[in-house]
This record gives C-alpha cells, structure tokens and sequence, in this order.
C-alpha cells in the first residue's frame, strides 16, 4: 500500500507529508483547494509525464516521494525486474523535476528509466477518475476491460506473437510484390551500383596505404638524401669509418683485454647487440635509399587518381571503403531478393498461411474466454449497479467477429472480436452503447462497478479515485462510499471527494486546505481526529454556515458508518 507521500514545492503545496492509513481514506477540501495536485502528484510517481509549470514559482526543483509497504504481492507482476523491497518490505519511489522540466526517477535509491518506473508503480497504483469515463463512453475500451475481466493476459501475449509474424510476412511480401517497372529501374540501380563498386577492386586498408604511399612520393627526394645519410653514418661509408664498425673494433679491443676487465663478457654482449642493431638499420634504410621512382611525378598521379576514385565511391556509398563493400553486400542481397522474388513470396505465403492458422486458433480461444467471462460479467456488473442504486438497469457484452472491408475475419492486435458495452438504465429502454444514453452519474457508477468486479481479486493494492461523485448525491453517494470501503477490505482504497456520505464511510480522512503565509498561497494537507471529521463533513454538507443540527448530522453519519463490518 501507499503508506506515505513527500511533497514538496509542487504547485501551491511547499512542503507536505501525507501518511496514508489501510483501508479506505478519503481527501476533502473546499473547491481551489488543492485536492488535483495531489493527483497531479501521484501521476509523477506513474510515470506522467513531467512539466515544470508544476514546479512552485521561485523554487528551481520539485520533487516527489512515496513510500509503499506490503507489496510483495502486486510487485510480482512487473515481471523482470532488479528492484525489490528492503528488509523491512518497503520501497521508496522518488522523483524529481528541474526547472528545465527534466525529470530524474530514483527506485530504492537506484536511478532508474521512467519505463521501469512505470512498470513498476502501475502494478502498486491504480487512479481512475473523469478520464477513466471518457475513455468508457469509448468501445476501443470495452474489450480491454473484458480481457482483465477474463484473465486474458498470457493467451493474448502469445497470439500478438503470430500477429506481428503476419505482419512481417505480409510487410516483406508487400516491398517484394513491388510494380514491375518499379522493380525493373530497382534492378538497373543495383546492378550499376554493384558494377560500379566492382570495377574499382576496392581494397581492405587501401585507402590508408594509398595516403601512406602518396606522402613518400611527395617526400622522394628528401627520403633518399636523408636514407643515404643514415647508412653511411650507421654502416657503410667510403671516406670514414661508419658506426657499426667503430663498435666492431671496440668489440676486437675489448675481446684483447678481456682478461684484465671484469664483467668484459657482458659488455662484449652489450656491443655485439649494438652492432647486430645497427647493421639491421644501416641494411634497412640502404634499402629505402635504393628505391627509386622512375617517374615520381607519373607515380603520384596515379596515386592521386586512385584516391580520387575511392573519394567518389565514398560520397555514393559511404565513408570509409569497409561502408562501401558493406553497401555493395547489401546491394546484392536486394537484387538477389527481387531476381527470386516470386520464389521468395510463395515461401512467405506458405509461412503466412501457418501463422494465419495458429492466430486463429489462439483468437478462437480468446473469442471463448471472452463469451463465457461475458456471462459473469454482465451479471456482476448488474448486481453491483442495482446495489449503486440502479435497480432496473440490464448491461450486455456484446462480442462480434471483426469483419474487413471484404466480409472476412479480420485480425487485430487483440485477436478477431470486437467488444462493446450495452446499457438499458431503464426499463422499456432498447439496449445501447454507453456513449448514446449514460449521464455522467451513471458513467461513475458503471465505471465503479467494472472497477469492483475487477479487483475482486486484487490482493494488496492502491486504488486511487478522483471525484467518483460526479453526478450523483444521497443515498447514491451513501452505495459508493460503502463500496469503496468493500473494496478497501483487501486493497488501499483512496478518494478524492464533494461527497460527505463517501467522506463518512472512510477510515481515514485528510483536509486539503489553502491559507496564505507571508503573501503567498500554501496548500497544507491535514489527517483530521474525529472531531475534525465532524466540521469537515458539516461543512461539506452546509457550507458556510455550519449549524449544530449539521453536525449532529454529520456525527450521526460517522456513528453510522462506524457501526457498519468492515470498519478499522
């Protein structure tokens, strides 16, 4: 759960902790007070993404942190992950926003991407609010719900296998099956490309020796005078004794009093090592002094040709000679792929035909999961709405084949079905999509029980509700605060609330008030004693004026929900 939250200089709020309690809390507070921030808030810890029109004016960072315990449970379902709690069961969820609007995430101390960090916290938080029955007046939306409904989460990952192999097939039979003369001017330019890189005999590393070979050219002249220079002073000379053999009569002179020197073997050795060295040099560059250009000039010319057409190549096909015999590679494999093209598409006909088969097959056990989760649906959803005060109401799923433009099957990302909620709120009343007859009360309310139905299995969560009142009051308003503390019985329960009956049902209630403090707004969030409680939902009730009869009312609504199972 959601055990606590650190807010600072978000919006109007500078600093605020908030200590969530299990079970069912509440948030209330007069209009402008503050309470969407704090959505605001736990969607940065979602993964929202970040703005810095969030951070409070005159600061340069905002940050948010949460702080969840006993999650082992929904943590389970991120899947692959490094992050886990500490010893005690918790995990820390921390981000930050910078004054450029960059935001930085943190996960048990570990600085993490925003999609692990959304993985991870959207198995731990759940909010749904207006958004949520925007979405639900919207069939692209029925049939997700109806999947979570069902369980339908691994049978759908294997089907998206095959259908995204389909795709492929039909994608790679698509760039094959191109118009012939298309193909034919594709055949003319790989072939002349081909040709064209051919007919250069390009060279691993020629390039380099090329440039190498260029520089001496050039330095032709320089490099046999110097050459020359070096071999008489190291090894051969006609007018004075080169070095070599001035260390090879050291090495005579030596040898001749080696009797009388101690350590003569080893500097004997030291010499002989000196005049093997030098000899190797002196022979060497003799035979770097001997090589000669009969035309230097011509030589260079056509070095500098054979780099200009290197240079050429490159423009066309890449930067270095390794790019352009890579080019050339991937040139040819095209060409091949188009000159065996009608082979190649029969092949992928054959593959594509065994995908279409095996999709079928898992979007035929998708269609029966769906129609027999359907049955149980539409019955949990009627009983929960009849409890929400809709008594007469009748709700179907209706499944149908995905047809294309053609009458056939069509296959989707999520299989061949296409789902919709029908809805009849009274009786006489056709069945028809939500989006045609559901007000906006009703929406909360089907919106509520589809949430219901569907975290009747959910161990260990946080359900977070934004305004879930909208467009109902009473004894309406009296069902969802009772239902949210059903729900509440096995999950964190969490609600944004106008309702002083869903305000009464909590287990914990926290004020959201803004008050000015040194010139300027402060939101301040407040977990009230029940003497708190009574004011607040007095207040909630009356207004501005608070009557004694009004908080009578509102202690007798606490007593009330207090006496009821299930509260803590």
């Amino acid at each position: 759960m959601l055990s606590s939250l650190h807010i600072e200089n978000v919006a109007v709020i500078k600093n605020a902790d908030i200590d969530f309690g299990a079970g069912f809390n509440v948030l209330t507070g007069e209009t402008g007070a503050g309470k969407s921030i704090l959505i605001d808030s736990i969607n940065l810890i979602l993964g929202a993404k970040p703005s810095r029109d969030l951070i409070r004016s005159g600061e340069n960072e905002a940050s948010v942190s949460a702080l969840f315990s006993d999650i082992a449970v929904p943590l389970s379902k991120a899947g692959d992950s490094e992050i886990s709690p500490d010893e005690d069961g918790c995990l820390y969820i921390t981000r930050s926003i910078d004054a450029a609007g960059k935001a930085k995430t943190r996960i048990g101390g570990k600085t993490v991407p925003v999609s692990m960090q959304k993985d991870i916290a959207s198995c731990l938080i759940s909010i749904h609010g207006q958004n949520d029955n925007r979405i639900l007046m919207s069939p692209a939306a029925h049939l997700g719900y109806l999947d979570s409904y069902a369980g339908n989460g691994v049978l759908l990952s294997e089907y998206y296998g095959y259908y995204e192999l389909m795709n492929d097939c039909r994608r790679r039979m698509n760039e094959l099956a191109r118009d012939e003369r298309e193909k034919a001017r594709t055949v003319e330019l790989l072939k002349y490309q081909i040709a064209d890189i051919d007919a250069a005999k390009l060279k691993a590393g020629e390039e380099e020796e090329l440039t190498a070979s260029r520089d001496r050219v050039k330095n032709s002249e320089r490099i046999m005078k110097q050459t020359r220079l070096i071999t008489k002073a190291l090894y051969r000379s006609e007018r004075s004794l080169p070095a070599y053999e001035l260390v090879k009569k050291a090495i005579s002179a030596m040898e001749s009093i080696a009797d009388y020197i101690p350590q003569s073997e080893e500097y004997i050795k030291k010499l002989n090592d000196v005049a093997y060295t030098l000899e190797d040099i002196g022979l060497t560059v003799e035979d770097m002094s001997e090589t000669e250009y009969d035309d230097p000039d011509s030589e260079l010319d056509r070095i500098e040709s054979r780099l200009d057409l290197i240079s050429k190549l490159e423009r066309k096909y890449g930067t270095d000679i390794a790019e352009i015999l890579a080019f050339r590679d991937r040139a040819a494999a095209e060409l091949s792929d188009i000159e065996l093209s009608d082979v190649k598409i029969s092949e992928l006909q054959v593959k594509l035909a065994e995908y279409e088969r095996k999709a079928l097959e898992l979007a035929s056990r998708l269609t029966e999961s769906r129609k027999k989760a359907a049955e149980t649906l539409e019955k949990s959803v009627v009983s929960e709405l009849a409890y929400l005060e809709m008594p007469k109401v009748r709700f179907r799923v209706d499944i149908r084949r995905s047809r294309d433009a053609d009458g056939k099957t069509k296959f989707t990302r999520s299989g061949t079905d296409d789902v919709e909620f029908l809805l009849s709120a009274n009786p006489g009343e056709p069945l028809k999509p939500l989006a045609k007859i559901a007000s906006g009360g009703e929406l909360s309310r089907i919106m509520l029980a589809l949430k219901s139905v569907n975290a009747a299995d959910a161990v260990g969560e946080t359900l977070i509700f934004d305004e879930i009142d909208t467009g109902v009051s009473g004894k309406t308003s009296q069902k969802i605060g009772m239902r949210l503390r059903a729900l509440a019985a096995s999950n964190q329960v969490i609600c944004v609330t106008h309702s002083a009956q869903i305000a009464a049902e909590a287990h914990h209630q926290f004020l959201i008030r803004k008050s000015e403090h040194g010139g300027r707004v402060e939101t301040t969030v407040t977990e009230l004693d029940r003497t708190g409680r009574i004011n607040e939902i007095a207040r909630i009730m009356g207004g501005v004026n608070i009557t004694d009869k009004l908080l009578d009312s509102a202690a007798e609504m606490l007593d009330s929900a207090a006496s009821l199972p299930g509260k803590q």
